[in-house]
């Protein structure tokens, strides 16, 4: 907690279009994407902007776009930046890794380094400078269906996707690394949203879960870390059988209801010493920042605090300036807005920092120990406390969900027809094409089978009194009949 410092917040640039990757400039400036196409820097003094890149092949769909960037550490002498970027080849999607040239306030001679299959979700992705300065690349499973049951790309050794890649900055394999020929470095991921590196060498990532476990993970060289065979922690017997079997390493970390874990910055600046030796991170379903205090090793998080919470909605990515300000954009024009959001000067760039003893502390910026629970909005009933614990971030409060990406529920035949599909549904998960109200849907949903039968009951007539049209509840009973394939 701050136990002395104060921090304000300021906004040093807004209407901006979903800044994907804001990182910490060699001339003091804040270098940022676009998830639309563009590189630009903005003085976090003056607030001036300068477009550095615009990508026209550059593919904009819901998480598709322009993502990840990092300038290469020695900036004088080899004047590079790295890119990530969803296109189009023909209709087949693909993820490209380049390397740009710097000169004159504009990047030049594209080189690409490695190019991968993409999906419509499932894609990453984050870059980061080892010490020794390789390339560490955070790939997505790039697979929306990848689960338990298809295998997936993420254990598969000849498949790049859902890894951590090792490269040379001229996109060849390092000589030492796991297999020969390969950039596979460590795999079992399904969608890194954060990677960075601590003082001390050790790299973490933030991940995506599905239904439950996002996490937070220390990367070792050939490690598993279990995907999709495993959610957080090794603790289910089937679990545990693909643990012992594949040496899965568990994470620091994890969260269930989940929270979509983004960027992640290391802090060990003396500016606000409560927060030093800690990760930074930003969330998108929780809107808030959130600082992860590490152990001296660096191998376990022995705190969490909670800022900013709803604040300046969905946050996408956080930079630490040498000085120990702290830099967060937003995401609020991206495809699933939270509520409230975008407002009209989205997106920005926002600042914190330490402010001086004479300064108001900044009203917006509240204080909220792990331990604590987060006030909540009171809820009717125990359905709801479900809904909204693992349903409300894609079919929304309303119950419309996401026009194009996530069906609605109002008055969907799903909802108001026969009970036993709706529970299979809910036990099983969905995977390819469906149709609701008579339009097409494609987005995976995540089986929520570890939800007991009480919940599920719950949840599922909420959901029908709801969104059907006062259609009969669901007990306990009829849920405990479908997870065991009884008949009526």
């Amino acid at each position: 907690m701050l136990d002395s410092t104060k921090v304000g917040v300021s906004t040093i640039i807004d209407n901006l279009n979903v800044p994907w990757e804001i990182t910490w400039g060699p001339d003091n400036w804040i270098w940022y994407t676009e998830q639309s196409g563009s590189v630009s820097k903005v003085n976090p003094v003056t607030g001036e902007k300068k477009l550095l890149l615009a990508i026209p092949e550059v593919y904009r769909y819901r998480t598709l776009g322009l993502l990840c960037m990092a300038l290469h550490p020695n900036f004088k002498k080899q004047p590079f930046v790295f890119l990530n970027y969803t296109y189009k080849h023909n209709t087949k999607l693909m993820s490209r890794w380049v390397r740009y040239t710097y000169s004159n306030d504009i990047l030049t001679t594209p080189l690409v380094l490695l190019e991968v299959p993409a999906d419509v979700g499932h894609n990453g992705s984050r870059i980061a400078f080892a010490p020794d300065g390789k390339l560490m690349l955070a790939t997505g499973d790039a697979d929306v269906n990848n689960n338990e049951q298809n295998g997936g790309n993420a254990q598969k050794d000849n498949i790049v996707s859902g890894k951590i890649l090792r490269i040379n900055i001229d996109g060849s394999v390092p000589q030492d690394n796991p297999m020969p020929g390969s950039p596979v470095w460590a795999k079992g991921f399904r969608v890194p949203q954060g990677l960075v590196y601590a003082a001390n060498g050790n790299l973490y990532t933030a991940e995506h879960g599905d239904a439950t476990d996002d996490e937070i993970n220390l990367i070792t060289k050939n490690g598993n870390y279990g995907y999709p065979n495993v959610a957080g922690k090794c603790n289910l017997p089937h679990e545990k059988t693909f643990c012992d079997q594949h040496a899965v390493i568990d994470p620091l970390f994890a969260w269930t209801p989940t929270i979509a874990p983004a960027g992640i910055d290391y802090y060990n600046a003396t500016a606000i010493p409560e927060w030093q030796n800690s990760i930074l991170l930003t969330t998108l379903k929780e809107t808030d920042f959130r600082v992860l205090k590490l152990n001296k090793a660096g191998n376990a998080i022995v705190s969490e605090q909670i800022y900013l919470d709803k604040a300046f909605g969905r946050l996408r990515d956080v930079c630490v300036a040498p000085k120990g300000d702290i830099y967060i954009s937003t995401s609020n024009r991206d495809w699933n807005p939270a509520k409230g959001f975008p407002q009209e000067n989205d997106d920005r760039i926002i600042r914190l920092f330490k402010i001086k003893e004479n300064d108001t502390y900044a009203s917006n910026f509240k204080d909220i120990a792990s331990t604590e629970t987060k006030p909540s909005e009171i809820l009717p009933n125990a359905g709801a406390v479900v809904y909204n614990k693992y349903c409300v971030s894609c079919h929304k409060e309303d119950g419309n969900g996401v026009a194009g990406t996530f069906p609605p529920l109002t008055e969907a035949e799903q909802v108001t027809g026969d009970k036993k599909k709706l529970i299979a549904i809910l036990l099983q998960g969905l995977a390819g094409p469906i149709m609701v109200k008579g339009k097409e849907y494609n987005q995976q949903m995540p089986a929520f089978h570890f939800l007991s039968d009480p919940e599920i009951a719950d949840v599922l007539t909420y959901v029908r009194a709801e969104f059907g049209k006062g259609a009969s509840p669901i007990s306990k009973e009829e849920v405990e009949k479908a997870r065991l394939g009884k008949a009526e």
